[in-house]
């Protein structure tokens, strides 16, 4: 009794993966066009992003890197309204740019491109092209915002500019840069009069950063913030 009660058990088991298998293979059968259609969609996605790849991206990378030769030569001379417009024959920042934002040397032509419209005196301009600008590395990217600290600076925007030069000053985080954004920091303080902030700033040089430029000079403004307080 046992026994047959054992073969029935096993019937009945070996029926329900029949019936399982069964539908999986009806489901494969019904869906095939589709997955089919799903894999050849994948297939053209991943030849989509290696022809991209090696075809556009790479070459374009290289392309925008040979017409930045003459813009770098004229940022090198000072020569600022060449380096942002072009000559004619080559390309400025500007439209490298245009061109090429998406690249590495489209990007570091943002950075130049602030850079030489701060030279020239457009502020607005400037920013926007450093906000633009995007770098992995923090002592470049505590230049960029600094940079943003000062053209805001020069637009009378002192409460943005102190900002910048404290979230500078942050990323930077060395010896060398950090104490120098600080004291933009303080004297903006200064000029805002909140001199309470201001003192904070410069007693975190005198502590932090002894054996610095900075720190050297910073006595005169901790006595002048505490006289003005």
């Amino acid at each position: 009794m046992a026994k047959n009660k054992k073969t029935a058990n096993e019937n009945n088991n070996f029926k329900t993966v029949e019936t399982a298998f069964n539908r999986a293979e009806n489901f494969v059968e019904t869906k095939q066009k589709t997955l089919i259609g799903i894999a050849a969609g994948i297939l053209v996605i991943i030849l989509a992003v290696v022809l991209y790849t090696n075809f556009v991206r790479e070459p374009r990378k290289n392309e925008a890197w040979s017409e930045s030769f003459k813009a770098e030569y004229y940022f090198e001379i000072d020569s600022f309204n060449l380096a942002l417009y072009g000559d004619g024959f080559y390309p400025g920042f500007v439209d490298i740019v245009d061109q090429y934002g998406s690249t590495p040397m489209g990007n570091a032509s943002k950075y130049y491109a602030g850079v030489c419209l701060m030279r020239i005196g457009e502020f607005e301009s400037a920013i926007d092209y450093l906000e633009g600008f995007k770098s992995k590395d923090p002592m470049v990217g505590a230049m960029a915002t600094n940079l943003i600290g000062d053209a805001n600076m020069e637009l009378g925007n002192n409460e943005t500019a102190l900002k910048n030069y404290l979230k500078a000053a942050d990323k930077a985080s060395n010896e060398f840069l950090t104490p120098v954004f600080l004291m933009k920091a303080g004297r903006t303080c200064e000029l805002l009069g909140d001199y309470k902030q201001a003192l904070n700033i410069y007693t975190r040089i005198e502590k932090e950063y002894h054996g610095t430029q900075q720190q050297r000079e910073v006595e005169k403004f901790i006595e002048r913030a505490k006289t003005k307080m």
